[in-house]
């Protein structure tokens, strides 16, 4: 803090020797380092003090900064779900308006059709089937 050497010490140490005299520089001394430290304690709580007040006031901003982004946050997922329940409530309106009318076209169905075991014609053959009428068998020679 201050640059003082060890010579400039000495020489405010003889100085107060003479000026206070003998008997009386040790308790001024014991009184001054009292005083020192005393203001030393002081200047450190004010500097705590100082911190302290300096990180509440960042806390508050943090603090102010995230209630902020989780009020975006919580408007833009309140807004995503209107849209969703709008988009569902629509879905289901369409589904329950065509449940009401009667299909135009036929409905697939889930459940295989049988394969046909006989040819659609009875006269003609189809490429798989010979002049005999069955695809394993060769052909009848006349």
């Amino acid at each position: 803090m201050f640059d003082i050497s060890f010579t400039e010490m000495i020489l405010i140490g003889v100085v107060a020797l003479v000026v206070i005299g003998p008997e009386r520089l040790p308790k001024v001394a014991r009184t001054a380092g009292h005083l020192l430290g005393r203001a030393q304690r002081y200047v450190s709580d004010v500097k705590s003090d100082i911190n302290r007040e300096i990180q509440l006031d960042e806390l508050k901003k943090l603090r102010t900064e995230i209630q902020d982004s989780a009020r975006s946050v919580e408007q833009s997922l309140s807004g995503e779900m209107q849209a969703a329940r709008q988009a569902m409530t629509h879905t289901a309106q369409a589904v329950s308006g065509d449940a009401g009318t009667p299909a135009t076209s036929p409905q697939p169905s889930l459940a295989p059709s049988p394969e046909p075991t006989q040819p659609a014609m009875a006269g003609t053959a189809t490429p798989a089937t010979n002049a005999a009428g069955g695809p394993d068998k060769p052909a009848a020679t006349v």
